[in-house]
This record gives structure tokens, C-alpha cells and sequence, in this order.
């Protein structure tokens, strides 16, 4: 009998044995590293500025948001592999020389900006479907291999910052948003941009060009921003940059840092109709510009960068007629053009600003004044000839 009591309890305490077992199996796995905070259900974690050298431990494999940013990492491949549910992956500021093998391929957003890597193969990126946003900004990229059609929901690369010195080909087609700005960029290969129907924002200040082909820009039928601003453009060749200007004034998209122009902005197709030429390049970076916050300044010389290498030898009319917009004034003083701008101007570009104050005469007063000098003179003149005359009739 005492067995088979036995054998009825045993089957009762089950339930409360695997109770006790399932809690204390989700209390290991909802451990946290405790060198990083951990929030969302411990499914976003933040392990960045932690002087880390090598991955912490413990780490749910079911992790959305992993942020190793601000540390000594040097190497991470093959370590991430297995967290099937990142979408978000955040190594900046490390000293990582290639972005890590392995990583996986469900990430939307890469960000690996601030480290050194060099250049990024093919097999880098050749698994990431799912991948929207990369980041690889501030490093000391000289080439980069991209697969379209393993990118193809790519929309944002970030390349600002680096080494290049052509823009990249085979740039994924469904990418809307690509910032090169602040590298090396001479020139933009022939095709190297046909296939970006969507790209919207393009970003190209703060390099080298000093003109480019014809055609770069006429198949982005999706463009909306540009920037051109603290190029060196040769203006003073006219056979080059002309292909440049004409497309600027028939563009629809707004571009900041006009080459050639005195203008901050240009472009949209109804700014084309008045321009002013101007004896250098208006290379204020466009991005530092803060039309929010309009600042009124004295009339001053056209701002350009110390970046800027060539002037522009062009020959400037010298009719007031091309006056600008609201909110900016070209004047023509002595043969020189003063601009005044509602436009912040950067700090990070050398600049040189001088002002002057010029006394002006009003051209109606002018005239009122000396047309009454002549009629007092003639009034003197009159009556001396009155006083003579009778004085001789007197004699």
C-alpha cells in the first residue's frame, strides 16, 4: 500500500518541480552582462564606453539592439553570428581594421563609423538581404565592392569621411540616401551612376572636384539634394564646367553650395532664371547652413573656403538686373559684388569676411541740390548783368 501511495504522489509533485525548473531557466536567460544596462526585456542591450577589449559573456541570443560603441574591440569575427535576431548592431569608435566576418545576415543598421578599416569586400556584405542602413563614415576607406543584388534593401551609406578618390560603383539600386562628402573625389566615372532611380540625397562636399562629365547627374530622375559646396571648381574653364551649370539651371533638385554662383542654393528648376556670376566659388558647407535661424549681416564679400584652389576668371556683366531672391541681396559696388545672406556660416571652412561702409548720395537729393546751384548762379548773373547795363545808361 505505501508503494502505491507513493507511486500517486510522485506524479502530483511534477508540476510543481518543472514550475520551479521554467522559472529558473528564464531567470538565467534574462541575465544581464554587468558591464552593460540592459532594457526592452533585456533584448536591448548597451555595453558601449565600457573600455571592453573582448565580447562580454552572457548574452541572450534572442537580442534586438546590441551597442559596442566607444571600445577597444579589435576583433569580432565569427562572435556574432549566432544572435538570428539583431537588427541593429552598433561597433563605432573601436580599432576594428575590417568590418567583422560573420555578422548576422538578419541586421537592418550597421554602424561601424570612427575605426580602420581599409576596405570592404565583396563577401563583407554579400549575405545581408535584410541590411537598410550602413555606416562605415570616418574611416580610411580606399575601395569599397558592393553586390546590388544583395543589397537591395539597402537605402542609407554613409562613406563621409574616408579616403576615396572616385565616387564607388555598382552603388546598390534601391539606396536612397549616399554621403560622400569629405573624402578625396576627383572625378565620377561614366555609368558609375545610371541605375539610382530612387536616390533622393547625395551628398558631395568638401572634396576635390574641379569639374565633371557630362551627363553625371541626368539620370537621377528621384534627386531632391545635392551638395556641391567647398569643391574647387574651375570656373575659369569654361569649356569643362559648363555641362555642369547647364544641368543646374534645369534641374529640379535643390542644390546647396553652388559652383560658380554666389548663391548658397541654386537649382529647382525656378531659380535657374536669375543668377549672378561671381569672380570665385561660393563654398560654404551646406550642411552647416541654419536657414531656421536667419542671420542678417552687413553687406560682405562672397564667402569662399581656403579649401578653394582656382578663381574663376569669368566675365561678370555689370547690370544690376540680376538682382537675387528674398532674404539675399547681390549689389554691384565699384566693378565688385557684396552679398548679403540669411545663411549661417560654418566654422570648420577658413574664411575670409570683410566689410565696408560705403556713404551713398541719394541720386534724387543729387540732383536737387545742383539744380539749385545753377539756378542761384543764373539769378547772379542775371542781376549783375541788370546793375551793369543801367549803370551805362546812367553814364
Amino acid at each position: 500500500m505505501e508503494r502505491i501511495r507513493t507511486a500517486h504522489t510522485t506524479p502530483a509533485s511534477m508540476p510543481t518541480n518543472l514550475l520551479l525548473l521554467l522559472l529558473f531557466g528564464v531567470r538565467v536567460l534574462a541575465i544581464c552582462p554587468p558591464m552593460c544596462t540592459c532594457s526592452r526585456g533585456h533584448r536591448a542591450v548597451d555595453c558601449s564606453a565600457r573600455g571592453l577589449a573582448i565580447l562580454p559573456d552572457s548574452l541572450q541570443h534572442n537580442i534586438h539592439f546590441l551597442n559596442l560603441s566607444h571600445n577597444r574591440l579589435q576583433d569580432l569575427d565569427g562572435l556574432l553570428n549566432h544572435f538570428d535576431h539583431l537588427r541593429t548592431l552598433d561597433i563605432s569608435y573601436n580599432h576594428l581594421h575590417h568590418l567583422p566576418v560573420g555578422l548576422p545576415r538578419a541586421l537592418w543598421d550597421i554602424r561601424a563609423s570612427g575605426n580602420y578599416i581599409r576596405q570592404l569586400e565583396k563577401n563583407d556584405t554579400a549575405y545581408h538581404w535584410n541590411l537598410q542602413n550602413l555606416d562605415l563614415s570616418h574611416n580610411l576607406l580606399e575601395r569599397v565592392v558592393l553586390i546590388n543584388n544583395t543589397l537591395s534593401n539597402l537605402q542609407s551609406l554613409n562613406l563621409s569621411h574616408n579616403k576615396f578618390w572616385t565616387v564607388p560603383t555598382n552603388i546598390p539600386h534601391n539606396v536612397e540616401m549616399v554621403d560622400l562628402s569629405h573624402n578625396f573625389l576627383l572625378q565620377i566615372l561614366p555609368g558609375s551612376l545610371d541605375r539610382l532611380p530612387r536616390l533622393s540625397r547625395f551628398y558631395l562636399h568638401a572634396n576635390r572636384f574641379t569639374s565633371l562629365s557630362d551627363g553625371v547627374f541626368s539620370r537621377l530622375d528621384g534627386l531632391q539634394l545635392l551638395t556641391l559646396g567647398d569643391n574647387p571648381w574651375a570656373c575659369e574653364d569654361e569649356e569643362n564646367i559648363s555641362h555642369l551649370l547647364t544641368w543646374m539651371q534645369q534641374t529640379p533638385a535643390k542644390i546647396l553650395g553652388c559652383p560658380c554662383y554666389t548663391r548658397p542654393t541654386c537649382g529647382e528648376a525656378h531659380l535657374a532664371t536669375r543668377r549672378t556670376w561671381h569672380s570665385a566659388a561660393f563654398t560654404e558647407p551646406p550642411l552647416a547652413a541654419d536657414a531656421r535661424h536667419p542671420v542678417h549681416r552687413a553687406p560682405m564679400h562672397a564667402v569662399t573656403s581656403g579649401y578653394l584652389s582656382k578663381s574663376a576668371q569669368l566675365n561678370v556683366g555689370h547690370s544690376a538686373a540680376n538682382t537675387s531672391g528674398p532674404g539675399e541681396q547681390v549689389l554691384i559696388m565699384g566693378g565688385e559684388f557684396l552679398t548679403s545672406t540669411p545663411h549661417s556660416l560654418s566654422t570648420q571652412s577658413s574664411t575670409t569676411i570683410r566689410t565696408r561702409s560705403t556713404k551713398k548720395v541719394l541720386p534724387g537729393r543729387a540732383r536737387s541740390t545742383s539744380h539749385q546751384i545753377r539756378s542761384f548762379a543764373t539769378t547772379i548773373l542775371s542781376l549783375l548783368c541788370t546793375v551793369i547795363l543801367h549803370n551805362n545808361l546812367s553814364n
